[in-house]
C-alpha cells in the first residue's frame, strides 16, 4: 500500500468506491466517470506502478485480474468487453497503481484517446 496512492485508500476502505467485486487479491469498482455504460477498474490490492511492472513482479495477480475482468464483463455486459490498460501520463494513466479498464455495455466504437 502507498499512502499517497488514490487507489490504495479506495482498497483500504478509506475513500468509498462502488466496489463491484473483490477477491484476496484483486478489487473492482465503477469508474467515477465513466466512459461506456460499463466501466469498471480491476485493481489488484498490492500497488504496483502500471502493467508492465505487474508482468514483471506480480503476473499471477495480472492473471486473476484478467478473470476478474472476465466475470464482470459475463455479469455486466454479456461477456464481451475491452480491457484498457494505460501507462505513463502521456498514455492517460492519472493514477499510477496499475488498474485495467473494462469497458463494454454496447457497441463500442474506436476512440483511442
Amino acid at each position: 500500500m502507498s499512502d499517497d496512492c488514490l487507489f490504495c485508500t479506495i482498497i483500504a476502505g478509506d475513500i468509498p468506491g462502488d466496489m463491484v467485486l473483490e477477491t484476496e487479491r484483486v478489487v473492482a469498482f465503477r469508474d467515477i466517470a465513466p466512459k461506456a455504460p460499463v466501466h469498471v477498474l480491476v485493481v489488484p490490492r498490492t500497488h504496483v506502478a502500471n502493467v508492465a511492472a505487474a508482468a514483471r513482479e506480480i503476473p499471477e495477480v495480472l492473471a486473476e485480474m484478467a478473470e476478474v475482468a472476465q466475470r464482470v464483463a459475463d455479469a455486466e455486459c454479456g461477456g464481451q468487453f475491452r480491457w484498457i490498460f494505460n501507462t505513463g501520463a502521456r498514455a492517460g494513466q492519472s493514477v499510477f497503481h496499475v488498474h485495467g479498464h473494462v469497458i463494454g455495455g454496447g457497441e463500442l466504437g474506436w476512440n483511442p484517446a
